[in-house]
């Protein structure tokens, strides 16, 4: 079977947030659909091993925030790449709290804020069903498809994405690929050798340093 005709499945990017207590909690997902338009309901998918999982199952309240393609990908890093359960993903990006819910605002084309109705097991992951109770359009940006985020970002699936696809690593010596988020970097196609970046150089999609690269 080829795994890799998912890639051809259009997707949307978006930040999924709670709050556990007085902690805000959040994660990047791509796996919105909308199932409803009277009384309006959507479903995500969430990895179990997921901490925003875990969290929106005792709180059942959630906002969505819509990416543009002017959102830093910075911000897709942070809500990608790492958990909430240890690191505090709001730190120097704009966010509103609506309804005692965090709402990533930075760049977003808008946000949608409802209830989870039902989870739904599925394997390795969750489906969420969520009934929408409140939107806003913050910009008339255009929306953030997963197409752009691979091919203008040049961003890789998460491990824990329900689209994670593992790739073929036969690749030649001059190529290097981030253990965090699967970057890889190609000395050919940036005509700079891996070796001879500064040191301070940092991982373009989740900003981890060099040594965090594998040479594939």
């Amino acid at each position: 079977m080829d795994l890799a005709i998912f890639n051809d499945i259009s997707y949307g990017m978006y930040i999924i947030t709670t709050k556990e207590n007085d902690k805000n909690i959040g994660c990047f997902i791509n796996t919105l659909s909308q199932i409803t338009s009277k009384n309006p309901t959507v479903s995500i998918s969430l990895n179990k091993e997921n901490y925003t999982n875990k969290v929106l199952k005792e709180t059942k309240k959630c906002a969505i925030s819509i990416l543009s393609e002017q959102t830093n990908k910075e911000i897709i890093a942070k809500f990608g790449y790492f958990s909430s359960k240890d690191t505090d993903k709001f730190t120097n990006i704009k966010w509103t709290t609506i309804s005692n819910l965090p709402i990533v605002t930075e760049d977003m084309c808008g946000y949608l804020i409802g209830n989870v109705i039902k989870v739904i097991d599925v394997n390795t992951h969750d489906i969420f069903i969520i009934e929408i109770k409140e939107t806003k359009k913050l910009t008339n940006n255009t929306p953030m498809t997963y197409k752009y985020y691979h091919e203008k970002l040049k961003g890789k699936a998460p491990k824990k994405a329900p689209t994670y696809i593992e790739e073929n690593n036969n690749f030649t010596s001059n190529k290097y690929k981030c253990s965090i988020c699967g970057y890889i970097y190609d000395d050919a196609k940036e005509k700079v050798k891996f070796e001879d970046l500064e040191d301070d150089w940092k991982c373009p999609i989740c900003g981890v340093s060099k040594d965090k690269f594998i040479k594939i």
